[in-house]
């Protein structure tokens, strides 16, 4: 912070992504707390897990609320308070943070397309040629038309709307659906493990690390819910009818017991049931094996990210949990035996999107210290390669179009060093090395790209509100 205050222009608001308080051991910030560091000039705070914002005094004047007191609670999303109701520089989940530090941020970032394009050059490098936006908003499309319509656009996009806007049921015209289209809806029924807001039965360990990141013990149960049972039903029956694939993001099994009781009325209620619907639900990090079983037996698909096991089990297991949960965290092992059309997904900007490195994880359960953990949830790396090709092709309804070569689909691929296959287990990740990827048979010039975007924003054809990484996706 203090090398952010000196490199910046004392008018120029300041933004930090990538708080974690279990990793880094830090307690929870206030507006007082960054007011030490930022007296007078707005700065914000993001949380790695996305589920949190944190903000300074400034902000909160910047904000104009009425005797420092927030608004009323959104949907899904709650604001900080203190005893005489006015803001601690805290805002929860999605809503709650656009409002609070969304002004905020948009003024801290002067190019939001480059920006933008930078990521999607930086997914390519790591192979990735087709990903989704779990947080789209109306206001982002103007964007990702843009993005997606370069020559050398890297990445095709699917699009899910967040559920807490008005619109989210509205239809999107894309210039080529092939490389942008919209495809849900999205929502998040629990908070996250490492900020303490997951829907789980299971409590945390009364460990150090866990003071002192100043979570909750719990178990919290259904109290860490966004939504009541009525409010999701309520969603479903408003966004399954217009057809929409539902995505909901869980973290905890008390969380999806709930979501798959939702699911299966509303599958029931709109004559879906054994249909080809493929809902999704995301995460289930702290979810069990039988669960699995019943989303596979209702046709819900599963993605799990192997990113919260790569940088966070060593705590999970034995620090956060005890063994038999932590141990176990993102049972993909599971989810194979199971029956799922499973996939693996790496959150931006929470963690690196880097599939080789899921797969190698995904067939050791050996993190960067040398450490095994639930290696009984080991899978082949036959199903790990399918997870992060023809499985995420059809979560996202593209298995006719991408996830695998044949007649008919788009020759999207990614040229690597060597076959995966001869790769050492533990070392895949270091051994094969992404060389390009292709694009309908086209290799793909990231450097092309940059340029082009870039004199995208330089002409102003493509007015864009800032996609920012509050509504990027959350842990």
């Amino acid at each position: 912070m203090d090398e952010g205050q000196r490199r910046t222009p004392p008018d120029q608001p300041v933004v930090f992504q990538g708080l974690d308080r279990l990793l880094q051991q830090a307690s929870m910030p206030t507006n007082t707390d960054l007011d030490a560091f930022f007296p007078t000039r707005r700065a914000v705070v993001l949380d790695n897990s996305g589920h949190v914002a944190y903000f300074n005094s400034a902000v909160i004047a910047f904000n104009k609320w009425a005797g420092g007191k927030p608004p009323p609670n959104p949907p899904g999303a709650h604001f900080g308070r203190n005893p005489d109701g006015t803001s601690n520089g805290i805002a929860y989940e999605t809503a709650a943070q656009l409002e609070a530090v969304l002004p905020t941020v948009k003024d801290a970032v002067p190019h939001p397309l480059e920006s933008a394009a930078r990521w999607l050059q930086y997914m390519a490098g790591f192979g990735i040629t087709a990903t989704s936006e779990m947080t789209y908003s109306t206001n982002m499309l103007k964007g990702y038309e843009a993005l997606t319509t370069r020559p050398d656009s890297p990445v095709r996009m699917s699009l899910y709307h967040m559920a807490i806007d008005s619109d989210a049921g509205v239809q999107v015209e894309s210039p080529d659906p092939a490389m942008l289209r919209k495809q849900g809806v999205k929502l998040w029924a629990d908070g996250s493990p490492w900020v303490g807001s997951i829907a789980s039965s299971f409590a945390y360990l009364d460990t150090p690390a866990v003071q002192k990141a100043e979570i909750p013990l719990g178990p919290g149960g259904t109290t860490m819910m966004n939504y009541t049972r009525v409010e999701l039903d309520a969603l479903l029956a408003k966004y399954a009818p217009m057809g929409w694939q539902m995505s909901f993001h869980v973290n905890g099994d008390v969380g999806l017991d709930i979501v798959l009781d939702a699911y299966e009325e509303a599958l029931v209620n709109n004559n879906l049931m054994g249909t080809d619907h493929r809902w999704r639900v995301e995460h289930c990090g702290g979810c069990r094996g039988d669960q699995f079983e019943r989303a596979v037996s209702m046709g819900v698909t599963i993605s799990l990210g192997p990113f919260q096991y790569i940088y966070w089990v060593d705590l999970l297991d034995g620090t956060m949990f005890p063994p038999e949960i932590g141990s176990q965290w993102m049972r993909w092992g599971d989810a194979v035996r199971a029956g799922a059309h499973l996939s693996f997904h790496n959150d931006g900007p929470v963690s690196p999107p880097i599939p080789l490195l899921n797969i190698q994880t995904a067939i050791t359960r050996t993190t960067d210290t040398g450490q095994v953990h639930g290696a009984n949830q080991i899978i082949s790396i036959e199903d790990a390669l399918k997870a992060e090709t023809i499985g995420a092709a059809y979560m996202l309804h593209r298995d006719d179009e991408i996830g695998s070569l044949a007649v008919g689909k788009f020759t999207d691929l990614v040229e690597l060093s060597m076959d995966p296959y001869l790769a050492e287990p533990l070392k895949l990740a270091s051994q094969v090395k992404v060389q390009g990827t292709w694009r309908s048979g086209r290799k793909i010039d990231l450097d092309a790209y940059m340029q082009q975007i870039q004199a995208v924003e330089a002409a102003g054809t493509h007015p864009v509100d800032h996609a920012t990484p509050i509504q990027a996706h959350k842990c």
